[in-house]
């Protein structure tokens, strides 16, 4: 196999795997959405309120949060599958997971709160391994 033959193969497989992790979180946060819109975004909302009662935070700002983050869920993750505005949707899931790693630490559920790094993680790697970003539709209008 020649060298130029050897490249080539190495960027087709880091491209692959980008694609495929961008999919496999782009699943995982569209499905957060989805079923939560599923079952109720009231009811989601009402748990989130119960889980914050004993903070400082009013709980009709809470509540509000709750009724909106599964749409920003579906949302962020359907951008993922797509590969569409990657990096900015890469960003504003950072920014969201910043948000709730700070919930999380709020009412001190740590457990949840190291689910939220390894999220944290892996969407910096995905911002840092963009130049990978080659089976998406930000590929695709970039040529």
């Amino acid at each position: 196999m020649s060298t130029a033959s050897l490249n080539k193969s190495d960027n087709s497989d880091e491209r692959l795997a980008y694609a495929l992790l961008r999919i496999v979180v782009g699943v995982n946060l569209t499905m957060h959405g989805v079923s939560r819109i599923h079952s109720g975004p009231g009811e989601f909302a009402a748990k989130l309120v119960m889980q914050f009662e004993h903070t400082p935070l009013p709980s009709w700002s809470v509540w509000g949060f709750g009724l909106i983050l599964p749409s920003i869920e579906t949302m962020l993750g359907l951008l993922l599958l797509l590969g569409l505005r990657t990096r900015a949707t890469l960003v504003a899931a950072t920014l969201l997971i910043a948000t709730l790693t700070f919930g999380s630490a709020f009412i001190q559920d740590w457990s949840a709160a190291s689910v939220q790094l390894t999220y944290a993680i892996v969407y910096a790697a995905l911002i840092f391994l963009r130049r990978y970003n080659g089976w998406s539709i930000d590929s695709q209008i970039a040529r």
